[in-house]
């Protein structure tokens, strides 16, 4: 099976998570990959993980580099169809996968249609969540879902949503699931230090993500000086951050965090912190368990499912007190020796895109 992956994102976990599907389809017996990825893409301006080289990409797509020429290539797109079609033809594909729904897909749906290649979608959400998305994000999801030939989703909690939105589609449905992410080579055990238990709250300064069960679960732990928090992602300027401020060990860095950092950040931490209120699944837990770093996540959405089973986490409710509880639990045991990993997070994308392959196949024959 010739499987074509795109995910024409600039940065942030689209590109990755693209990449290294395509890199564990690659590595099958029975099928191989095609890589399409913005040119403006992060991941091909050079190595961005320790030790790790650009990906190997077949189909580069210019994209944007920001309103002015994303309006342009829209203004375009009808135009390219028939050429990047004509592209399409000649890598003789049997299926393709949108690794993350961006907002010029509808032109690649467009060329595969013409080219007569039929394509799957990976769902990571299937809503919005609160503060989340960009002007029509989902519109444009939702219209790449109706053209596509089926769908993907990478938990029981998105897949069940799909399954409501997708009442008497009929289209194949297929379960996936999210493999720990490795940024780089294992980083020095948690708690090699000796110092104070370092823990990490990074992602999408989002309403979503709980920063506001976060700061009222730290007061509760009324004044702790043995751990120190640094919460690192990009967002609106908000009271909850303030009052994450203002709490004594706690540090905010409200900026973009390029993907050669989050190696960096994942080996300082001890702990990442998922305050979430809601989540489809969580790019971070995936990168922290590859790390060998504890996690403790409310219990929402499809956290549940991904962390089921995993020694490294400890789970909690959504509320300050279960989660303040949680941490002080964590802080009380100070665990310097991380339990054996379950499965070499190499072997896990291996299993995933076994699981997948076969799945496409089956989807594929039925229609």
């Amino acid at each position: 099976m010739r499987v074509l992956v795109w995910q024409w994102g600039r940065r942030g976990g689209g590109p990755r998570y693209g990449a290294e599907l395509a890199e564990s389809l690659r590595g099958l017996p029975d099928a191989t990959a095609v890589l399409s990825l913005s040119r403006q893409a992060e991941l091909l301006r050079g190595p961005t993980l320790p030790g790790d080289a650009p990906p190997v990409c077949e189909l580069p797509v210019a994209t944007y580099d920001g309103l002015a020429s994303f309006l342009l290539r829209c203004a375009l797109a009808p135009f390219q169809v028939g050429t990047l079609a004509d592209r399409l033809r000649a890598l003789r594909l049997d299926v393709a996968i949108c690794a993350m729904p961006g907002p010029l897909d509808l032109l690649m749906a467009a060329a595969l249609r013409r080219a007569g290649v039929p394509f799957f979608v990976v769902v990571h959400d299937a809503d919005l969540h609160p503060g989340d998305g960009l002007p029509l994000q989902m519109i444009l999801q939702r219209s790449l879902m109706r053209r596509a030939d089926g769908l993907i989703a990478l938990s029981v909690h998105v897949r069940e949503r799909l399954r409501e939105l997708e009442q008497g589609s009929g289209r194949p449905l297929i379960l996936s699931s999210h493999p720990p992410r490795a940024f780089g080579p294992p980083p020095p055990p948690a708690m090699a230090h000796g110092g104070r238990m370092r823990l990490l709250s990074f992602g999408r300064l989002l309403p979503y993500k709980g920063l506001d069960l976060l700061a009222e679960a730290l007061r509760r732990l009324g004044g702790r000086t043995d751990f120190e928090l640094r919460v690192v992602g990009q967002g609106p300027a908000s009271p909850e951050l303030d009052a994450l401020r203002a709490i004594p060990g706690v540090t905010v860095e409200n900026r973009w965090v390029p993907e050669e950092e989050i190696a960096a950040l994942l080996a300082w931490s001890d702990a990442l912190v998922l305050s979430h209120r809601e989540a489809s699944q969580s790019g971070g837990a995936a990168a922290a368990i590859a790390a060998r770093r504890w996690v403790v996540a409310t219990r929402v959405g499809g956290l549940v499912e991904q962390l089921q089973g995993e020694a490294l986490a400890r789970l909690c409710e959504p509320t300050p007190e279960s989660l303040a509880a949680a941490l002080a639990a964590l802080l009380d045991e100070r665990p310097t020796v991380a339990p054996p990993q379950r499965t070499d997070p190499r072997a896990a994308w291996h299993a995933m895109a076994t699981d997948l392959v076969r799945a496409l196949r089956a989807a594929l024959h039925r229609g």
